[in-house]
């Protein structure tokens, strides 16, 4: 079996200062354990990375650019959603 013929996994890392897992590329791998393996030696040399999310791409459903009127434009009548005039105390960090 051919590296072409692997299923594409999409990887997604945690840095140590973030709170978020954010995409940092996609591999070929034959299960979620190679994946994993794969993401940690590819992505995460320089020890930047302590959470490791893979997920094999056929799982992803994303929405589509055309239809982004309909998707999104019923949030903009929600004011209520977007927190700008609430003051937030200093204490609270990453927000």
């Amino acid at each position: 079996m051919s590296n072409q013929e692997f299923p594409i996994w999409e990887v997604f890392i945690r840095s140590k200062n973030g709170l978020e897992h954010r995409h940092v590329g996609s591999l070929h791998a034959t299960d979620a354990t190679m994946a994993m393996e794969n993401a940690r030696d590819v992505y995460t040399r320089r020890e930047e990375g302590v959470s490791i999310w893979v997920v094999e791409s056929k799982n992803i459903t994303a929405s589509n650019p055309e239809n982004q009127g309909e998707l999104f434009e019923p949030a903009k009548d929600k004011a209520y959603r977007h927190p700008t005039f609430y003051e937030l105390p200093i204490e609270l960090k990453h927000m």
